[in-house]
């Protein structure tokens, strides 16, 4: 394998880490993966987040206002 062939491997980082990193409860960070609101993946039972994934989340959310709670959420 050539070094042109190689890629720079992707961070990916577990649910604990991305809770830690963004300041939430862990709980939080599950509930928002499980609905689709952050990109995540599942690894078996387990989700795994890719680091770009979540900064790039980041920026599109700096700016946007919460969503507004509905009953049953």
């Amino acid at each position: 394998m050539s070094p042109k062939t190689l890629k720079t491997p992707e961070v990916i980082l577990t649910l604990p880490e991305v809770a830690e990193y963004l300041k939430l409860n862990p709980k939080t960070i599950y509930r928002l993966a499980q609905r689709g609101d952050l990109p995540g993946f599942k690894a078996g039972a387990s989700w795994r987040f890719k680091l770009s994934d979540i900064e790039a989340w980041i920026e599109n959310n700096m700016n946007t206002p919460p969503r507004r709670r509905h009953k049953g959420d």
